[in-house]
């Protein structure tokens, strides 16, 4: 099938490489033409592991192509996946223009039937928007091509965005048209062989559906942060805690760990957005912001730990950082709890050194503050008085405790992922302070 991908994002190139490698003729279309040129020459805009190999494999076998021709995309695809950006505006709702933009350009260039799906995480009511910018688009145009709406929310995990595409648990369709869910089911089928992952729903209801996911998501980190906290001044440990509830069948242990809370280009953005949105129509979300300010909040405890064993005064303090995309297997440093961490340490006079197997790259373009970066964790530590932990990279999981201890000044370890048992760092002479976790008086 001819399928055009509006958007070359994480969403958008992920999309349109997994519909070719299920054999469709896909053309994804980008009008920031170095990204587009980029990517021909095999290199990803962006870090996911296994991307660049399955974009490769495509394009090589004629099924996965790019361009820049507005036109051209309009007319190649049957089914127009939009998956541009949707960034936050200043209110903190979700910015449209490059969907509506998206919307217009189809209408602008269709010449026959089309199903336009928004893939993009998109507000409630926002189909509506996009029916009305390609109705207008056709009216001045004189013409009546037929078209239909869908709305497939995303729901790709940054780091298993290829495993998540390839064998999703769920595949939201929000349409009207009996024709449109038929070609739908047609192009999902080769990724629900086993079972039907399929939930076909109206539109609204799967517009909301992609923000409610990622709400209740939200929300289970920010209660676990709290419960964490609390943990922490009875002397209990929150590790404990987590598998005793985890244990109850209706509650699971997926997004239970406690940390230095959320970021990404999701969460952050979905939770202030579905505010604003609930706002609009004149419904107060106290639960959700609640979860943002906890997780605001959150960001900052590791600092807070640093502060209360080294004063408010870092000035002549230098501290190891491992970890600094919002989470491992990706280079997204979009409201990462290290931005968060580094700006208030170097604030208070401190001096970083940072390590991140992929990210360092993307933190060098997007941070402000002036830090040093290392080639390897064991050498971020050299001259470090503490090690602050924020990314539980695979790398980081069974380090030289004895090495470390001995490199660093005071034997301090802030680990923010929760990555290690606290006894085995004490063993090796380190004093270890997690999030929630039973840890020794300071002396």
């Amino acid at each position: 099938m001819k399928i055009s991908v509006i958007g070359t994002g994480y969403v958008g190139l992920v999309t349109g490489a997994c519909l070719a490698d299920a054999g469709n003729s896909v053309l994804c279309l980008d009008l920031n033409e170095s990204k587009i040129n980029v990517i021909r020459e095999g290199r990803m805009p962006f870090y996911e592991p296994g991307l660049s190999d399955l974009v490769r494999k495509n394009v090589s076998a004629g099924r996965l192509s790019f361009t820049t021709n507005v036109e051209e995309s309009a007319d190649h695809g049957l089914v127009q996946f939009i998956a541009v950006d949707t960034p936050p505006d200043e209110d903190g709702s979700a910015d449209l223009r490059h969907v509506v933009t998206a919307a217009r350009n189809i209408g602008r260039h269709m010449k026959d039937e089309k199903i336009v799906v928004d893939k993009s995480t998109v507000p409630v009511g926002t189909a509506d928007e996009v029916w009305a910018a390609i109705t207008d688009e056709l009216a001045k145009r004189g013409v009546g091509v037929p078209f239909h709406i869908v709305s497939n929310p995303e729901f790709l995990k940054e780091g298993a965005a290829i495993e998540d595409f390839q064998r999703p648990d769920r595949i939201v369709l929000g349409l009207e048209s009996p024709w449109a869910e038929d070609i739908m089911r047609e192009i999902y089928a080769p990724f629900q062989r086993h079972h039907e992952k399929l939930i076909v729903m109206d539109i609204r209801s799967a517009e909301l559906t992609k923000y409610a996911a990622n709400a209740m998501l939200a929300t289970r980190i920010s209660f676990m942060n709290e419960l964490a906290n609390l943990a922490e001044s009875f002397g209990v440990d929150i590790e404990n805690v987590r598998r005793g509830i985890g244990s109850d069948s209706r509650i699971g242990y997926s997004f239970l760990y406690s940390g230095t809370g959320y970021g990404g280009s999701c969460f952050p953005k979905d939770v202030r957005a579905l505010i604003r949105t609930a706002a609009a129509r004149g419904h107060d979300m106290k639960v959700l912001k609640a979860v943002e300010d906890v997780n605001n909040s959150q960001k900052s405890i590791l600092v807070k730990k640093v502060v209360r064993a080294f004063g408010e005064n870092l000035s002549g303090k230098k501290f190891a950082i491992w970890g600094l995309a919002f989470k491992p297997n990706t280079d997204d440093m979009r409201e990462a709890p290290s931005r968060v961490i580094i700006s208030e340490l170097v604030s208070r006079g401190a001096s970083v050194c940072a390590y991140d197997p992929v990210a360092m790259t993307e933190a060098k373009r997007v941070l402000s503050e002036s830090i040093d970066y290392s080639d390897s964790p064991i050498s971020a530590l050299v001259g470090a008085d503490a090690l602050i932990i924020v990314t539980e990279w695979k790398e980081f999981r069974s380090p030289d405790f004895e090495e470390i201890s001995k490199l660093l000044k005071s034997q301090r370890i802030f680990d923010g992922r929760n990555m290690y048992e606290p006894s085995v760092a004490r063993r090796a002479g380190l004093i270890y302070e997690g999030i929630g976790r039973r840890c020794p008086d300071y002396p």
